[in-house]
């Protein structure tokens, strides 16, 4: 697997973190907020299932970093740092 390739997706996994956190905080901020039990529940187990998606996007990313390179590096870092993880 050539290297470009390999940062490409590194970058699409980076990008879905990204879009799983936003998602994640839309979910979170309605949390509670219906007087209806069912979609406070509905609510729940989305915000729960977003949170269970960023885990493994985030496990697979780890598993795609070079293996040589066992420091993170400082754009993976912010990245992670941007999106609460």
């Amino acid at each position: 697997m050539s290297e470009d390739y390999a940062h490409g997706r590194r970058d699409g996994l980076r990008l879905a973190l990204a879009i799983l956190a936003a998602e994640e905080a839309k979910w979170e901020a309605l949390l509670g907020e219906s007087p209806s039990w069912r979609t406070n529940a509905i609510r729940s187990v989305r915000h729960k299932t977003l949170q269970v998606a960023q885990t493994r996007v985030q496990t697979a990313l780890n598993r795609l970093l070079p293996k040589e390179d066992a420091s993170m590096n400082a754009e993976l870092a912010s990245a992670l740092e941007k999106i609460g993880l």
